[in-house]
């Protein structure tokens, strides 16, 4: 695959697989920022273009799959959308708890030295309560309505009726879900200097940073199999293209 600059980081990072792991090394946003070209992605991290090609050339594969070898491509919507329930929605709703906790615990012994903490507890909360209710959204209405629709079409029956109008509308309101817990995971990587502990940090700070610097993973990979992947076939699905 020839690889340019003008691509977008949406369509490198749906067809090189480990083109997200590099672009998550790299800083550069793959999910709610995927539609900007790569040559403006590099501008705004501060990146020599040429340097991120070379990086993408070398791990360049032909197709993204998930690591139970399902194409994300090629599998069916209701195949995609039941991957990201049981993966990224199970591990969220097991995370959020876990961190509110920690950080609870560690603003409580370390809030008074570091009041960044209390920053980042308030953010996460609100990130949380975000992520909840998107994602019930996600499950009740949006993901069942895709299903239907792909059996529907794959059975020639008549496509089920949409409340919503159409599966846009929906989609639109989710990236926009989307957008807002990017800009939380970014304030929160700001408040935490990248989620480097002091030096004098204990046990439970330092496994805090980690489990967050492991959920803003997720959810970016989470979020680009959303916006990336399953909402644009859903779009062209419905549109009959």
């Amino acid at each position: 695959m020839t690889l340019s600059p003008t691509q977008t980081v949406r369509q490198l990072a749906t067809d090189l697989p480990n083109a997200t792991r590099i672009f998550e090394q790299l800083g550069i946003d793959y999910c709610c920022g995927g539609g900007k070209s790569l040559q403006e992605a590099c501008v705004q991290a501060r990146l020599p273009v040429e340097d991120v090609l070379r990086s993408l050339e070398r791990g360049s594969a032909p197709t993204a799959t998930s690591e139970a070898g399902l194409d994300f491509q090629l599998c069916s919507l209701h195949e995609l959308a039941s991957y990201i329930v049981d993966t990224h929605h199970s591990y969220v709703k097991q995370e959020i708890p876990r961190i509110q906790k920690l950080l609870a615990k560690v603003v409580a012994v370390h809030g008074k030295g570091h009041p960044e903490l209390g920053s980042m507890a308030k953010v996460f909360a609100g990130l949380g309560d975000e992520m909840t209710s998107h994602m019930m959204k996600e499950e009740m209405v949006l993901f069942p309505y895709i299903s239907e629709l792909e059996a529907a079409i794959e059975e020639r029956r008549r496509k089920p009726f949409a409340p919503f109008g159409t599966v846009s509308n929906p989609v639109q309101m989710m990236e926009m879900e989307h957008e807002s817990a990017g800009n939380a995971l970014r304030e929160l990587r700001s408040l935490s200097s990248d989620y480097t502990p002091p030096q004098e940090a204990c046990f439970s700070y330092r496994t805090l940073f980690s489990a967050l610097e492991i959920f803003e993973k997720d959810l970016h990979q989470h979020i680009h199999l959303e916006n990336n992947i399953l909402f644009p076939r859903a779009e062209k699905l419905e549109a009959g293209n």
